[in-house]
């Protein structure tokens, strides 16, 4: 059975950007992908909290 897909969706958290990206695959690229996303599209800083506080926010993807 294959992993389970994860995705996260800039619109869910609303930003003076209008951010509309969103990402999907494992658990472990779409991690990466959303904090480097978020450091260099939103400005945040790269910490261990950042990264689990986008963790906290992955959904499970149907597919």
């Amino acid at each position: 059975m294959a992993a389970q897909r994860k995705s996260i969706d800039c619109r869910d958290y609303p930003s003076e950007k209008n951010c509309s990206l969103k990402i999907s695959g494992t658990e472990e690229e779409v991690l990466d992908a959303a904090v480097r996303h978020a450091v260099s599209a939103h400005g945040h800083e790269q910490t261990p909290e950042l990264r689990e506080q986008i963790k906290s926010m992955l959904k499970d993807e149907s597919d």
